[in-house]
């Protein structure tokens, strides 16, 4: 009896290690189960991510031939940005530096103008590269309603900044004749000079320009020559905005470009034309403010008389110039499969 007993408590004991055992050897099973499920989600969701990565970039590729074949559409794409308007415009100090930038630039552009005189390009190359590296960091220096209009016909500024640099403009334009013409005075007044010695360059009506053939006016001449010296300064300007990140080269491309359009229209004039005087801006704020506002006429007449004539010639056509060079460098860019630089 007690043997028999013996062996079932053997056999009991057996049993229960065996269970153990297939106890301990099935844990492992259930974790190398477990494992292989993870791995089979992590594979699963990788294949899902490069599934999704590739879709991503498949459709970016669709947009881009998209773009490609509507080339025409980038032209008047918008490339402010799309928050800025005149709600928003003021929250941000910014905006004030900007314009304080433009008055202060286009204000002593207007005097180097008026003192060196019109008929000197050369002076014009390094005033124009001085003040654009002094307020570029505050407004991109366009100090020029014809850079500022074709800026916004090209949308690269909003309509609210671009009216904005308008007026800084034309006010700096302004405030340059008020100090220029103040001291011109004190002068004549001091008895040291007289007005028939010394002037300040002034811009001759172009109806008034006469030639050898009697009845022969040069207005559309000058006008003609003024639309291309605009063309010229927005084509540069336009260009020079690839080199923003280059200050120094920005401002050196913006002044050569204000140099070959004003030698352009002086060589012309000058040489196969034999006009002598100084009858080119090429910048409407300084033509709006000192060409325009300044002249004294008798009766309401004979002021719009003088007035059109002179908008047409320093005010429409150089805008309209302005907008026409930068969407010739803009259509340069396309075909050359470059992008258009903001």
């Amino acid at each position: 009896m007690a043997t028999t007993k013996a062996k079932s408590a053997k056999k009991s004991g057996a049993k229960k290690t065996s269970a153990k055992s297939k106890a301990a050897t099935s844990k492992p099973k259930t974790v190398k189960a477990v494992e292989a499920k993870t791995t089979k989600k992590a594979k699963v969701t990788k294949v899902d991510k490069v599934e999704k990565k590739a879709d991503k970039v498949a459709e970016g590729k669709v947009k881009v031939m998209s773009e490609k074949t509507h080339p025409v559409k980038e032209f008047f794409a918008r490339k402010f940005d799309a928050s800025e308007n005149i709600l928003t415009i003021f929250k941000d100090t910014k905006i004030i530096g900007a314009i304080i930038g433009e008055i202060i630039g286009t204000g002593i552009i207007t005097g180097i103008a008026l003192t060196l005189g019109l008929f000197n390009p050369l002076y014009l190359i390094f005033g124009y590269l001085g003040v654009t590296l002094a307020v570029f960091a505050l407004s991109g220096a366009h100090l020029n309603p014809i850079i500022t209009v074709g800026m916004m016909a090209s949308r690269r500024v909003s309509a609210i900044r671009g009216v904005l640099y308008l007026i800084a403009q034309v006010i700096g334009a302004w405030l340059s004749f008020l100090v220029v013409n103040a001291f011109y005075n004190a002068g004549i007044a001091s008895g040291n000079i007289t007005a028939d010695t010394t002037s300040l360059p002034a811009l001759t009506a172009t109806s008034e320009l006469t030639a050898g053939t009697e009845g022969f006016s040069f207005f559309w001449v000058v006008t003609m020559l003024e639309f291309a010296g605009a063309i010229i300064l927005a084509f540069f300007f336009a260009r020079a905005l690839v080199y923003k990140r280059s200050v120094f080269t920005f401002a050196a491309t913006v002044a050569t470009g204000v140099f070959t359009a004003m030698l352009f229209a002086v060589v012309i004039s000058s040489s196969y034309l034999g006009v002598q005087d100084s009858i080119f801006v090429m910048n409407p704020a300084t033509a709006f403010m000192y060409g325009l506002l300044p002249g004294s006429a008798e009766g309401f007449d004979a002021l719009m008389g003088a007035l059109m004539p002179m908008l047409v010639t320093y005010v429409v056509f150089p805008l309209l110039g302005g907008v026409v060079g930068f969407y010739l460098s803009d259509f340069a860019s396309k075909l050359s499969g470059k992008e258009l630089a903001n």
